[in-house]
């Protein structure tokens, strides 16, 4: 079944089946002693700049529990968005094995903003409260909005006059760098983030995130816990050169331009031509309810239309809080391996619903 339901549904790129291929040849030092995790470090420096340092995790939810425990005391927070993949996807995780506490900010579109960030900074000395130390963010978030360079910017100079670290969840942060037609560095390290999540694994790889540390003071402050953390979170692979390898591969896949830059482009580009392809169905009585600007559509749909529509193809039902008036908004999610025809075969069965 063709699936708009998420990239997690797509496969493996074949640069990166040939990469993990390649590196299974022979004996190497295991937990990262291997010459594929040692590139990879020059590697992470030459695309996020000179401090960045970084290590492969199992997956996005591990990524950012390692991120945030590598920096936050127990009595501290992050601030993030209210309904953001970390708050309500994450089942507990930040909490649970973190051990500390979100500060969830209330938005309509996943963005926070300097503004509402300083209202979570008022009880700031209180014993009895929380202490706010992290803004984290989503980008691209989970309502496939982008954060603009200027806004990102913003939030990185609000958290250094703050005291504040900067993380940016990016498990589609390549979507929102070829969204707004930057390099990864530009919209992470150029705007002031101290450390990144960085996905791969919807972007084409066998199950493998990143946790980078990006700016000088985190690599100081928080280098070594880093290193530690990785560790007792149970994010540390004995056969690191199966990680590494597929995240160079990410970064360059041999083929001139980098492979994360292919494969988000080609994603964004199925979403605009989806999005070009509905807006000819309009009149039908479907409505967007966030801009497109990654590769996620959100779409008010005749609630009779979806069970019919799933049938066929697969996507998630995404806010049914308009059902009993006979609408219900959906998802649809493209990646690198949604081809035109998926896109086109899917809008002419919308229209047939219709």
């Amino acid at each position: 079944m063709i699936s708009f339901g998420s990239d997690n549904h797509a496969g493996i790129h074949p640069l990166v089946i040939e990469a993990i291929a390649a590196a299974n040849s022979g004996f190497t030092p295991a937990y990262g002693g291997d010459p594929w995790t040692e590139m990879l470090r020059g590697t992470l420096k030459s695309e996020f700049g000179p401090h960045a340092i970084g290590v492969p995790v199992f997956n996005g939810t591990g990524a950012n529990v390692v991120a945030y425990a590598s920096c936050l005391k127990r009595y501290e927070g992050a601030i993030v968005a209210e309904k953001s993949h970390v708050d309500v996807d994450e089942c507990g995780a930040p909490e649970r094995v973190g051990g500390f506490k979100l500060l969830t900010v209330p938005t309509k579109d996943q963005k926070l903003t300097p503004a509402k960030i300083r209202e979570k900074l008022a009880r700031r000395g209180d014993t009895h409260a929380i202490q706010p130390r992290m803004i984290s963010i989503t980008n691209s978030t989970e309502l496939g909005t982008v954060y603009s360079i200027a806004e990102l910017k913003a939030l990185g100079d609000f958290a250094r006059a703050e005291g504040l670290l900067f993380h940016v969840d990016g498990a589609r942060l390549a979507n929102a760098a070829v969204s707004l037609g930057c390099s990864l560095k530009e919209c992470t390290t150029d705007v002031g983030v101290d450390v990144l999540s960085f996905g791969g694994t919807k972007n084409g790889l066998l199950g493998v995130e990143a946790v980078i540390g990006l700016s000088e003071r985190f690599v100081r402050d928080y280098g070594e816990d880093l290193r530690y953390t990785h560790k007792q979170s149970m994010q540390l692979a004995s056969k690191m050169r199966f990680f590494s390898t597929q995240l160079l591969a990410l970064f360059d896949g041999g083929k001139g331009k980098e492979l994360w830059r292919r494969n988000a482009t080609h994603a964004n580009a199925m979403a605009s031509l989806l999005l070009s392809e509905v807006a000819k169905l309009a009149k039908s009585g479907l409505t967007l309810t966030q801009e497109v600007q990654a590769n996620a559509l959100f779409v008010r749909v005749p609630k009779k239309i979806v069970s019919p529509l799933q049938s066929k193809f697969s996507f998630y039902t995404w806010d049914e809080s308009e059902a009993e008036n006979g609408f219900v908004v959906v998802r649809w999610m493209t990646s690198f391996q949604t081809s035109e025809s998926d896109v086109r075969a899917f809008v002419a069965e919308l229209a047939r619903l219709l």
